[in-house]
């Protein structure tokens, strides 16, 4: 069971995690904005739907000083099978022990609710293709289960929440302009805070 949702203000403690390349990262970054995402099981089809979005824009998230991070209720061995190729950090968390400091649910509503049937729906579409072309078949029975749901934050270097999202359902999730917005604000702010100091 999660713990109480982080919100703006709210000050994370640093830690160091480990990627699934073996690489060792530091949340908060003291030279980076943070956007630290938590996503579902490995092989998610609605979860691969928007990571390829945040690929493909990956240049234009790095060039707004953001470091993503993604976190996967999966172990590191298959998240492997399906992850190695992102641009950007993954982290296994088969325990959960992140979600549940982060405050991150899972529930049926992940994938009932009516918002994210057009995005499974795609998302079942791209994996299919995604399949003929030799990846790997998502799985049956994943681990951690179906029913997580998303939620994204955006951490400033010195570990205080910028902003914070909890999804209501599977494909409820900062685009990549929501997300480049909202670090251009915090960003205008901080440097508006220091001129006035």
């Amino acid at each position: 069971m999660a713990t109480g949702r982080l919100s703006a203000g709210s000050v994370v403690k640093n830690r160091e995690l480990l990627t699934i390349q073996s690489k060792l990262i530091q949340v908060p970054d003291e030279h980076w904005i943070v956007h630290l995402q938590f996503r579902r099981f490995a092989g998610c089809p609605v979860c691969d739907l928007h990571l390829h979005q945040i690929a493909r824009r990956h240049d234009a998230i790095v060039d707004a000083s953001i470091k993503e991070v993604v976190v996967f209720h999966t172990d590191r061995r298959e998240l492997l099978r399906y992850a190695s190729d992102l641009p950007f950090a993954v982290i296994a968390d088969p325990d959960r022990q992140l979600y549940l400091e982060f405050g991150v649910e899972a529930g049926p509503r992940a994938l009932l609710h009516p918002r994210s049937w057009v995005p499974i729906a795609r998302g079942v579409l791209r994996s299919m293709q995604s399949i003929f072309q030799g990846k790997p078949v998502p799985p049956v029975n994943p681990q951690g289960g179906r029913f997580g749901l998303p939620a994204d934050f955006l951490i400033a270097s010195d570990g205080r929440i910028l902003a914070s999202k909890y999804g209501s359902h599977a494909y409820d999730q900062w685009s990549v302009d929501e997300l480049l917005a909202l670090s251009s604000f915090h960003t205008r702010e901080e440097t508006s805070s220091d001129a006035l100091t």
